[in-house]
């Protein structure tokens, strides 16, 4: 599994003394090409389950969902040779980019921060600009905040939900391997699902309170995007480079002595 965060590369806090004359212009999602898989929100469930295959991934302190882009390291395959987003609902994380918020030691305090590295961050006046003539931040930049702080708000309940899931649990390591027609084969590795028998053996209790809290519907919404991953394969196999493959594979020499 990839490194979420290396989606960003210098992110600085927005000012008017720095970013007063700047604007922001979002063409395509080629800054997301290098990136196998993308963190969601349990808010985001019914709507990227329909299209994703979504896990969990990270480690004995923190755990959090994720959704699968691709088969291989640094493989979106959920972007056209364009930089277009092939899917009809684009994952939270990608649409805040270069946004993002920075915590400060106060966990309570955040400082809205912007990559500097994002090649649509122009001082040409393409796109929406962060701040007026008089130095104050535009409808632009309040958009965006809203939507970061709503962001935080939905990433802390997820780690709840997951932090459940650790102390029930119920997740356990699980690999993903993909077969294509030439032979070539992908493993996916370091993440993790729910497992079915556990959650069957769950007491009523347990049960009733994550009916209750819709957790038991995000449980179900998850297994259920599992068969995404037969989505991921079709994918790999339409990429450029699987169809080199194929087509390596369609140009070999072929042996017709039979049997």
């Amino acid at each position: 599994m990839a490194t979420q965060l290396l989606i960003y590369e210098t992110a600085v806090p927005v000012s008017a003394a720095r970013h007063g004359k700047c604007s922001v212009e979002v063409r395509n999602y080629e800054f997301s090409r290098g990136i196998n898989s993308v963190p969601v929100v349990a808010a985001e469930f019914p709507l990227a389950a329909a299209e994703y295959a979504i896990v969990f991934a990270g480690n004995s302190d923190e755990v959090m969902p994720v959704a699968i882009l691709g088969a291989r390291e640094k493989e979106n395959l959920f972007l056209s040779q364009e930089g277009g987003w092939v899917a009809k609902y684009i994952p939270a994380f990608v649409r805040r980019y270069p946004f993002v918020f920075s915590v400060a030691e106060d966990p309570k305090t955040f400082t809205l921060c912007v990559d500097e590295a994002f090649p649509g961050l122009n001082y040409m006046g393409r796109g929406e600009a962060l701040f007026t003539p008089e130095g104050k931040p535009t409808p632009f930049v309040e958009s965006v905040l809203h939507f970061l702080k709503e962001y935080v708000v939905q990433a802390e309940r997820t780690k709840a939900f997951c932090k459940k899931l650790a102390d029930l649990e119920l997740l356990e390591p699980m690999q993903a391997q993909f077969t294509l027609g030439s032979g070539e084969k992908a493993s996916l590795r370091g993440f993790m699902a729910v497992n079915r028998s556990k959650l069957k053996s769950l007491g009523g209790e347990a049960l009733a309170e994550m009916a209750k809290t819709d957790e038991l519907e995000l449980l179900y919404l998850h297994l259920h995007s599992m068969r995404n991953f037969s989505g991921v394969k079709d994918r790999l196999v339409q990429s450029p480079a699987g169809k080199e493959a194929e087509d390596a594979k369609s140009k070999s020499p072929q042996d017709d002595r039979g049997f």
